[in-house]
């Protein structure tokens, strides 16, 4: 008979393999929420108790494709098209747009992008502007079930709740009756990739931006761990290059390198020339 009773030595065992791998952090209030989910999966991949599910997690060298598969059941996916669409604009007009009427070819980094939104709302704007084909426009979640609805194109209605102007939709997107239809020329226009932002090596092979997104995603970190991820997106922008985060969230108490600015009334965080 199974036993997938999450009991609270298991669930604290359990959440530090999450919080060490991915960063995700449960309370104890959450303790039911968890439950509901790893025991699914625990079901779905044939185990008997919780407590055999975690062993194999934690020590199997055959597990990485389970706990990908778990991660991908516990992450976040609330985003929509064109969200905090004022940092967006001044990404684009203040940064990208001034780097590549001087000849540069910028890069950019959407950090955890869920299922796309993000990276393909920006992809319209440098569209708008004329220079979509002038940026590397990079888009990465831990989430291999997000990066595969990002890929074939297909969001919720609920995705285009809000719509900034009907022009920066029309080009690229289709309405129909089962949701919205990204065309496929936007999608190539962004290299979509598999990144944990705890793998230190996975996110060096990204390279080097001149901006990054990561918004609306440190809120799920303990501050230990923001401090860890933020100091690995400063390693990877360049000299003067721009760090955008959600607009409820602040590293001003974290003392990173990293320089606040407030431009067009969105704040920012510069990383110095020295």
């Amino acid at each position: 008979m199974a036993n997938h009773d999450l009991t609270p030595q298991l669930f604290a065992i359990l959440t530090a393999l999450i919080e060490e791998r991915v960063g995700l952090s449960y309370a104890p209030t959450d303790q039911a929420l968890l439950a509901s989910k790893v025991a699914t999966r625990a079901t779905e991949a044939g185990f008997e108790s919780l407590l055999d599910y975690y062993y194999f997690l934690r020590y199997d060298t055959d597990s990485a494709r389970e706990f990908e598969a778990l991660v991908n059941a516990l992450v976040v996916n609330e985003t929509f098209f064109f969200r905090e669409f004022a940092p967006l604009q001044v990404a684009v007009t203040q940064f990208l747009l001034p780097l590549v009427n001087s000849g540069h070819t910028p890069r950019v980094w959407c950090a955890a992008c869920s299922t796309g939104e993000e990276p393909l709302s920006l992809a319209m704007l440098l569209d708008q502007h004329e220079i979509l084909q002038n940026v590397q426009l990079v888009a990465t979640d831990v989430s291999t079930s997000a990066l595969d609805r990002a890929r074939t194109g297909r969001h919720s209605p609920r995705s285009l709740r809000h719509v900034p102007s009907p022009e920066l939709v029309n080009k690229w997107l289709r309405v129909e009756d089962n949701g919205i239809v990204v065309l496929p020329e936007l999608k190539r226009a962004i290299d979509w990739r598999h990144v944990n932002l705890f793998d230190t090596e996975a996110v060096e092979a990204l390279g080097s931006f001149d901006v990054i997104l990561c918004r609306n995603v440190l809120i799920y970190f303990r501050d230990q761990l923001v401090s860890r991820v933020v100091g690995l997106l400063r390693e990877r922008l360049r000299a003067d290059g721009a760090l955008f985060i959600g607009v409820s969230e602040s590293l001003m108490r974290f003392g990173s390198a990293l320089e606040c600015e407030e431009r067009a009334g969105v704040f920012l965080y510069r990383k110095p020339q020295s």
